[in-house]
């Protein structure tokens, strides 16, 4: 009896193990499944953000440029649109003289421009000088400065590294150094992007003329960031890889590529995304593709 009891009970356990790694093989197999929406959904929000933080910042450089002639081009970004709506207090730290400058745009409890996009709060720039002339800089924060429904925070600097001229002779080009310092998106959900970068911005077209719409720049550079998206918090690097192209006649980048890779990822792993954002036409759509599957998105 005894013994007959063993050999029943070792048959139970051989059954009962047996259904175990069943099990196991089913929930290791969809775990596999599982871990590759993950990969895929980690590298489309990292590269999201950073599309999104580029076009953000990217309309603060237009913005800055855009006040008025004495600080920049004037009737750029904001200011290149039938309603600019924020109210401009301009401020004189070593008056008389015209620089350094402080400019205020602001936007109160909210205004919509002629773009739809809502803004509200504080954006502050100090001028060193104009920034048409090399060596002058632009430092723009933020006070309670919100882009529709996002909270902008940070430090936006632009530096102009053109070649000196002498009076009387016309630029033989025109380049600025653009850095985001510390730089974060908040949403209401408190899901967040923080975005750091060094660009070079170079015009390419438009020097000969005094009209801003007909001005063409190429961007290049690299960012990092991290992202919070509910309970997904991604760290990445991106790197243009294909010039970026803006035009102050345009709100969005029009052309080029970014490449963006998580970090702690290995650099042939196919989860690197690479962010295109189209082939010259003004629209705000962009095309992200990763391990082959491309995802279509709007940008802000």
């Amino acid at each position: 009896m005894k013994s007959r009891f063993n050999l029943t009970q070792l048959a139970v356990l051989s059954f009962f193990f047996s259904l175990l790694m069943i099990s196991s093989c089913q929930k290791e197999n969809s775990q596999t499944g599982t871990d590759e929406q993950q990969e895929m959904e980690a590298s489309k929000v990292s590269s999201e953000s950073d599309g999104e933080s580029e076009i953000i910042f990217n309309g603060l450089f237009d913005d800055a440029i855009g006040v008025n002639d004495e600080v920049g081009i004037g009737g750029t970004g904001v200011f290149g649109r039938v309603t600019a709506c924020p109210d401009v207090t301009v401020v004189r730290l070593n008056a008389p003289a015209p620089f350094p400058v402080k400019i205020i745009l602001d936007y109160g409890a909210g205004c919509t421009g002629n773009d739809g996009h809502l803004r509200r709060g504080k954006v502050i720039t100090i001028y060193t000088g104009r920034l048409l002339v090399p060596g002058s800089v632009a430092t723009t924060t933020f006070d309670g400065f919100y882009f529709d429904s996002t909270k902008v925070e940070g430090t936006h600097k632009i530096t102009n590294i053109s070649t000196p001229v002498t009076a009387n002779t016309p630029p033989v080009d025109r380049k600025f150094k653009v850095e985001v310092i510390n730089g974060k998106l908040t949403k209401p959900s408190g899901n967040f992007i923080e975005w750091s970068s060094i660009k070079e911005i170079v015009q390419i077209e438009g020097l000969g003329t005094i009209i801003p719409l007909d001005d063409i720049f190429k961007i290049t550079g690299a960012a990092n960031g991290r992202v919070k998206r509910g309970n997904l918090i991604v760290l990445w690097q991106s790197t243009i890889t294909e010039p970026l192209f803006k035009r102050f006649n345009c709100r969005w980048i029009v052309k080029g590529r970014v490449r963006t890779i998580r970090a702690n990822t290995n650099t042939n792993s196919p989860w690197v995304a690479v962010l295109d954002f189209g082939a010259g036409n003004c629209d705000n759509q962009a095309v992200i593709t990763i391990n082959g599957v491309s995802h279509q998105i709007t940008l802000p």
